[in-house]
């Protein structure tokens, strides 16, 4: 029975992977033992209602006790803590690497120092925010464990009451593996995030850099791209942003893979890989000065160099169509998942 079935799932979500199959076995066959040979969904009820909690029984299969916060909260407190410091990481991030990318300009210098700095800036700030995070949400989850009524000991769900089987109910009957994590998402985001920024500052991130006499760390001398080339496609790279991040709702509004998803994605990687081929097919997309310079340095002539770059090229519109061809599969395989 499906209520079976997410009971079993609601206990091994909170294990480790390593134990879940077996815990999984064992749970089935004590809950069939419990049943009688024609059961009905009351008999289960009251089965699952004997058994307890989902939270109670996988801290029983646990090694580790909840100290952190006390059994009445912790599993509430675990899964919002969690979700808080995803939501909270992503943000500052995103933030973060906004404002230091849009404040690079053409003549900043590129060093060991500097790029060391700033992820030694990023890692700060990434646990600052986590620490604050961790400290605010802790410290609230104390009060409400000292301001709830001391009869209430049993775990509490999200809605601040006990646990009961019929909470089973509205909760979707999900397998792990088909899942839609919190972390995938957040993940998605972020990438999205980096490489529109990465995107629109092309010209001042991706280039030649070069060590000056008498200079610390190296010069940007000139840009791969031409900047008026890549901001002539901003219609088709902000659909092709807006399609990511709808498609990112989409994911966590569902939460699992379905059909329907993977043909969603299937789509949205379609009109990515054809917008990429479309930009670096652009003839003129490649700064002049940029192959002038390498033929120099290389001692070679623009047109060997230009057939090196269409070369390159080829290589990564293949990777590209490669790795969304194996993303596109990878959905239709978890959509299968039962």
């Amino acid at each position: 029975m499906e209520l079976i079935e997410v009971y079993v799932r609601e206990v091994t979500r909170r294990l480790p992977e390593k134990m879940r199959n077996d815990i999984a076995l064992e749970l089935r066959s004590t809950i069939e033992d419990m049943l009688p040979d024609d059961y009905t969904e009351d008999n289960v009820t009251q089965a699952l209602e004997k058994l307890g909690n989902p939270a109670t029984l996988a801290a029983q299969y646990r090694d580790r006790p909840m100290h952190l916060i006390g059994p009445k909260f912790y599993d509430i407190y675990i899964s919002i803590l969690k979700l808080t410091l995803t939501i909270v990481s992503i943000v500052v991030l995103s933030v973060f690497i906004i404002e230091k990318v849009a404040s690079l300009s053409n003549v900043d210098t590129l060093s060991l120092l500097t790029v060391s700095g700033f992820i030694v800036e990023a890692i700060a700030i990434l646990l600052g925010a986590a620490a604050q995070t961790f400290f605010w949400v802790t410290i609230t989850f104390i009060i409400l464990e000292r301001t709830i009524s001391p009869t209430v000991h049993v775990p509490l769900t999200l809605s601040g009451t006990p646990w009961k089987p019929d909470d089973l109910k509205n909760i979707p009957n999900v397998p792990l593996k088909k899942a839609i994590k919190t972390s995938e998402i957040g993940a998605g985001l972020l990438w999205t995030v980096i490489w529109a920024v990465v995107y629109f500052r092309a010209t001042h991130l991706i280039g030649i850099y070069e060590s000056r006499e008498g200079q610390s760390g190296l010069e940007f001398v000139t840009p791969v791209f031409q900047h008026d080339i890549l901001l002539s496609y901003w219609p088709l790279v902000s659909l092709l942003i807006v399609l990511e991040l709808l498609l990112l709702a989409y994911k966590a509004k569902l939460g699992q893979w379905t059909f329907k998803l993977a043909i969603t994605n299937t789509v949205v990687q379609l009109v990515g890989v054809i917008g990429f081929i479309i930009i670096v097919s652009n003839p003129n997309l490649v700064n002049p000065a940029f192959v002038t310079y390498f033929s120099e340095l290389l001692d070679n002539s623009q047109d060997n160099l230009s057939s090196a770059l269409s070369w390159i090229y080829g290589i990564i519109v293949a990777s590209v169509i490669v790795t969304s061809l194996l993303d596109c599969y990878t959905g239709f395989r978890k959509a299968k998942i039962k």
